[in-house]
């Protein structure tokens, strides 16, 4: 006899992931945000607009925050210890960074996303959370 399947793995099966699972779960958990965090860095230090901000920064540590962040903010697991985005954006403001680096930093985002296959409307949801950080990042 053949066990019952719930509706929820039905759905999964038949038409991907249910509408109410986290945007990190969507994304593809813990793989994808790691995959994503790492194509992502490749961007913003080939980046003319914004790699001088990364002079000298331990990017394996760094990509490590990042991926921390990005698992908690998409609704992932909390096991980011960093700063907040004011505190550890502000020496970088004081270096310059304005919104035309912040809109670079989302484009690679975008575009990292985008190489990977997400979907037009994750994508979408990826920006909007980062846009949500805008102030904070930029010291306003």
């Amino acid at each position: 006899m053949a066990e019952k399947q719930t509706l929820a793995s039905w759905y999964d099966e038949k038409y991907g992931k249910m509408p109410n699972a986290s945007l990190f779960e969507q994304l593809g958990g813990t793989a994808a945000v790691d995959a994503a965090v790492d194509i992502f860095y490749r961007k913003v230090l080939g980046d003319d607009r914004i790699n001088r901000f990364f002079e000298g920064v331990d990017m394996e540590k760094q990509a490590a925050k990042q991926k921390a962040f990005l698992t908690m903010a998409f609704g992932g697991p909390h096991n980011y210890t960093g700063q907040d985005m004011r505190k550890g954006h502000a020496h970088l403001v004081k270096q310059g960074l304005n919104d035309g680096h912040f809109d670079a930093v989302v484009e690679n985002l975008g575009a990292t996303l985008k190489e990977l296959g997400v979907a037009g409307n994750l994508i979408g949801q990826v920006a909007a959370i980062a846009e949500t950080t805008r102030n904070d990042v930029l010291g306003r």
